[in-house]
C-alpha cells in the first residue's frame, strides 16, 4: 500500500507505477489517505497521462486499520500522517514532495522521482 494523507497525488502514482512496472503475480499496489480529498490533483493527471496512466476514473479512498490489514507493507509518500498501527505489516517513509501545486514540470519530476523508487523497491524485493 502506498498512503498519504489526500490521496490524491503520490501515493496514486506509486500505485499506478507499481502495478505498471511489478513482475510478480498475484500482488497488487494500492494507495489510500488518511483524510482522502474528493479527486486526485488535476496535474497529477495531467502528467500521468503522459505515461499512458488514466487516473481519471479514481477517487481517492480513507486508509483504515481494516485496510491496512490486507497489506504486507505501507509506503507513506513523507506526510508526516499518522497510519493505523498493524502488527506484521512494514511502513516505510520516503520523502516526497506533494505535487499538489506543484507547476507541470515540478510535477514530472516528482512523477519521475516515484517511479524511479518504485522500480529500486520492486527490484529489491522482487516484486
Amino acid at each position: 500500500m502506498f498512503a498519504c494523507v489526500h490521496n490524491a497525488g503520490r501515493s496514486q502514482m506509486a500505485a499506478a507505477f507499481f502495478n505498471m512496472h511489478k513482475t510478480q503475480e498475484g500482488v497488487t499496489g494500492i494507495s489510500a489517505g488518511t483524510n482522502p480529498a474528493s479527486e486526485v490533483h488535476g496535474v497529477v493527471r495531467e502528467i500521468m497521462l503522459e505515461k499512458g496512466v488514466d487516473l481519471s476514473n479514481i477517487t481517492p479512498v480513507k486508509l483504515t486499520p481494516e485496510l491496512a490489514k490486507t497489506c504486507s507493507t505501507i509506503i507513506t509518500m513523507g506526510c508526516g500522517e499518522t497510519c493505523p498501527y498493524v502488527p506484521g505489516v512494514k511502513i516505510i517513509d520516503w520523502k516526497i514532495t506533494d505535487p499538489k501545486n506543484a507547476s507541470q514540470d515540478d510535477a514530472r519530476l516528482i512523477r519521475d522521482e516515484i517511479e524511479d523508487r518504485i522500480k529500486v523497491f520492486i527490484a529489491e524485493n522482487k516484486y
